[in-house]
């Protein structure tokens, strides 16, 4: 299942809600529209509006007559449409990513130009994997990369190995790169008590 998220941007559209649907009923015959409607986020009549027109287009059957035994499976031409649909989401998702990154190296760029050469990364999240892939475009150097989750700590990420922040005193670098969206205010006024003032301490969102 492709979870849907809270966007300002990016509005889920149609094809979209029904990609949702049809891989629901891919992951399980079984499922409920209930169910179906909590991890798509749309509503239980709109489940029944979306699984009516499939089953009109004949890309899913029906089974059962209540929705104790109801169960859905799609059809060939449903199986097709599911992956094309697919397909065309992943290029998408694609091409939005590889725009992130061109503008996150241009701003990472300007770093490297106030002087800055070797950095650490403090956050190990999803967007921690687009900055490096971001820096790699740049003469920058990522020296370690750090996160106070517990549960990453030690676990590697893109050949580096994800230290507590503690280690952030023992390490050598020109600027700690806060990759994280959430939290920014939070996370530097807690790197900049471990670094002091002599460290520059960047946020993505002053880039």
């Amino acid at each position: 299942m492709i979870p849907p998220f809270s966007s300002e941007f990016l509005a889920p559209t149609k094809r979209f809600r029904r990609l949702s649907v049809l891989l629901a009923i891919h992951d399980s015959s079984q499922i409920s529209q209930h169910k179906i409607a909590r991890i798509a986020h749309l509503s239980s009549s709109m489940v029944n509006n979306y699984i009516k027109e499939l089953h009109e287009r004949r890309l899913i059957k029906m089974t059962g007559d209540t929705n104790r035994t109801q169960r859905y499976y799609l059809t060939p031409s449903g199986r097709e449409l599911l992956i094309s649909s697919l397909l065309s989401y992943s290029s998408e998702i694609i091409r939005l990513y590889g725009g992130a990154k061109r503008q996150l190296s241009k701003r990472l760029q300007r770093i490297h130009e106030e002087g800055i050469r070797t950095v650490a990364l403090f956050g190990a999240a999803e967007t921690a994997e687009v900055v490096l892939a971001a820096i790699k475009e740049t003469p920058l150097r990522v020296a370690a990369v750090m996160d106070s989750d517990s549960a990453k700590q030690g676990k590697p990420l893109n050949g580096l190995t994800v230290q507590k922040p503690e280690s952030l005193s023992q390490i050598e670098v020109d600027a700690v790169v806060i990759t994280s969206f959430g939290r920014q205010e939070e996370i530097h006024d807690d790197v900049r008590k471990l670094v002091g003032n002599e460290m520059k301490v960047v946020r993505l969102s002053d880039l």
